[in-house]
């Protein structure tokens, strides 16, 4: 009897509580089937949970680990390939001091090409143009830059550099890549996210069909980061040191892009945002760090869209730790893939996953490149990191974590719409969908998820 009043009392506190706040609903779903220490101690995680925002902890232990926040920018989501190069050539052309670009890869094909013309115009206007691509990044796709191509910008003013050359022996450039995907402009624009420079951002591919990915644009202080991330990586690779006020006017901005894509958000230029920047040796656990702890402070819904989730052990028991304690986790992969092996080992975890108690949907009509979170409403992330160990342990990388719950509705409202074109992984629908063969495939490829 005792018990049963214990029970009602604390059920009502957390009733009372949540219409107040809107967070018990999850609790008192599952409330009847859950012993009456439980409930206590679910209630009283509900009530501490008003003055421990998921953002503010967030936040929190991430300052801790050395990431720095600003409350004065502005996140501009640009969801297809289309989107982007159509925003970021515009405010190239209007570009007045300086340009410098970072990409995993430029593609020799016409996307980069109508790029490489603007940025010689702009050369030859006087604007400093300085761009990055990885050894690796280039010889890797099917339609890489050649020695000619170097040439001819070097020739027309364009400063374009090489990360870490592959020579032999050639083993020892596997691991550290520049997988980071940075442009700044004048010092006053960003673009930062998932797509490096080709034409299949809008055509698509045969091989894998549509090809979705998410970039965005970012104004404010946090530019004023990328800009140093992107200087250093330029005085690691050519040994040249570049400073100046000038380049820095995320935080002061002078002047006026006409024509870029505009949100109106009502939070436009007051976004707290941070970068979470990966560089071995220095930064090396900023990213996992990140995603651990974002995860972890997850205390209603997280959204996961990821292309490589093969998934590293810490990561993955924060997701099964987030189910348990009773977070909705949804979670997105696509069924076509633009490598080998990578797929079976990424199906073989959302299986598994989907046992956990996770929802799994998978998205049928292209590729799905996208690397994003939502957790919550509040917080969310964009940038080049994949959950495999090769951008979590070896790579660099570099992500916009955004406290903002506009820019998260964005996001999670992208997930809902491609819904529509996946289908959910049930149980005994993996069965059906992999053949035994497959399946086998699948399990032995997660064997070598620490070296995807």
């Amino acid at each position: 009897m005792e018990t049963q009043h214990i029970k009602l009392l604390t059920l009502l506190i957390i009733l009372l509580y949540g219409h107040t706040h809107g967070q018990a609903c999850t609790i008192l779903a599952d409330s009847a089937d859950r012993d009456s220490s439980n409930i206590a101690e679910l209630a009283s995680h509900t009530i501490a949970s008003d003055s421990t925002r998921t953002d503010s902890t967030i936040v929190r232990l991430l300052r801790e680990d050395g990431i720095t926040f600003s409350h004065d920018n502005n996140i501009t989501l640009l969801k297809t390939g289309q989107e982007k190069f159509d925003d970021m050539f515009c405010a190239i052309k209007q570009a007045r001091h300086s340009v410098h670009l970072e990409y995993f890869n430029f593609r020799n094909d016409s996307i980069a090409m109508l790029l490489f013309n603007i940025l010689i115009e702009k050369a030859k206007e006087g604007i400093e143009v300085r761009a990055l691509y990885d050894a690796f990044g280039n010889s890797s796709n099917n339609k890489p830059l050649k020695k000619k191509h170097i040439t001819w910008l070097r020739e027309n003013g364009v400063q374009i550099h090489e990360f870490d050359p592959i020579r032999f022996p050639w083993v020892n450039h596997i691991f550290g890549r520049d997988h980071r995907k940075i442009v700044v402009i004048d010092g006053q624009i960003a673009y930062t996210g998932g797509m490096n420079v080709a034409d299949y951002y809008i055509e698509g591919t045969e091989q894998v069909g549509k090809w979705c990915d998410m970039h965005c644009r970012l104004e404010g202080t946090e530019v004023n980061t990328l800009q140093k991330i992107f200087l250093k990586a330029w005085e690691k690779v050519t040994g040249e040191s570049i400073d100046g006020e000038q380049y820095y006017n995320g935080d002061s901005p002078k002047y006026t892009y006409k024509g870029l894509k505009d949100y109106a958000l009502p939070t436009a230029h007051k976004m707290m945002c941070g970068i979470v920047n990966r560089e071995p040796h220095k930064t090396p656990k900023a990213v996992r760090q990140f995603y651990y702890h974002t995860i972890n402070a997850a205390k209603d819904t997280m959204r996961i869209i990821n292309p490589y989730f093969t998934l590293i052990p810490k990561i993955k028991k924060a997701i099964k730790r987030a189910v348990k304690r009773g977070v909705v986790v949804q979670i997105m992969i696509s069924e076509p893939s633009d490598i080998p092996l990578t797929p079976d080992c990424v199906f073989y975890n959302a299986n598994k996953m989907q046992k956990a108690g996770c929802q799994v949907w998978v998205y049928q009509p292209g590729f799905h490149h996208t690397k994003v979170i939502m957790v919550d409403g509040e917080v969310c992330t964009v940038g080049s990191t994949n959950l495999d160990a090769r951008s979590l342990k070896c790579d660099y990388e570099a992500n916009v974590a955004i406290i903002d719950p506009h820019v998260t509705q964005q996001l999670t409202d992208l997930f809902e719409n491609d819904k529509k074109f996946s289908f959910k992984l049930e149980d005994g629908v993996y069965k059906k969908w992999r053949t035994p063969w497959q399946r086998f495939r699948a399990w032995f490829a997660h064997l070598f998820s620490p070296f995807m």
